[in-house]
């Protein structure tokens, strides 16, 4: 190969991984989200759960952001950890939300397993270079009321020994209110559309400042 085709062929290469770079560039950083039913728009028209509705906000305040909702209606902590991996090989996001944990204690699956299993995604996700939010749950009173307090401050602990962001309670302004009824779906878990836009409100603060400068 004569010495002007080198030249040629170099520019040519390093035009192209330039031109690759950029469209990686604005392709834009990714949001995972990793959930169950409350997640996956569970008895919802399509397009009105609070993720669909993240995915709207950012495209009209952050376009450099994408989602991937990654959310199964009945998912478990271990089947959220059992999926991680791939997943953030797959998507490579920047942030990962973690909403699990309310399948376990409905089926009556040991605390100590939850809360490992959380803490084994978060450790996870950070090694693949990701922030992460973790999407606080409680229990009705007639779980028990040391059961309910633990759940309750199995994800506040989590957050402080992992330094994640923590959304405290997902439901909040929705099941703590006086005609919370009213805002649920026939099973009396699951949101109405009229509550998914208080999800999301419930989000935005912890996930909002994961956003700048990256």
């Amino acid at each position: 190969m004569n010495f002007t085709r080198r030249v040629a062929l170099s520019i040519f290469w390093g035009l192209a991984w330039g031109s690759q770079a950029r469209a990686n560039t604005h392709a834009g950083k990714k949001i995972l989200i990793l959930g169950d039913s409350l997640s996956a728009e569970y008895g919802l028209p399509r397009g009105a759960g609070w993720v669909a509705l993240l995915s709207a906000r950012l495209k009209a305040e952050r376009p450099n952001w994408q989602v991937e909702n990654a959310s199964i209606s009945g998912e478990t902590t271990s089947g959220g950890q059992a999926r991680l991996q791939a997943l953030l090989r797959a998507h490579q996001p920047s942030v990962v939300v973690i909403e699990l944990g309310a399948n376990d204690a409905l089926r009556g699956l040991a605390l100590t397993s939850t809360r490992q299993n959380l803490q084994n995604m978060i450790e996870a996700s950070v090694r693949q270079g990701a922030r992460v939010v973790l999407v606080g749950m409680q229990m009705p009173p007639n779980f028990g009321k040391r059961y309910t307090q633990d759940f309750a401050t199995m994800y506040a602990d989590l957050a402080k020994e992992t330094k994640c962001a923590l959304v405290p309670f997902f439901l909040k302004g929705i099941a703590d209110r006086a005609d919370a009824s009213k805002w649920f779906q026939a099973d009396g878990i699951h949101p109405t559309a009229a509550g998914h836009p208080i999800l999301l409100d419930n989000v935005w603060p912890a996930l909002k400042p994961l956003l700048l400068g990256r």
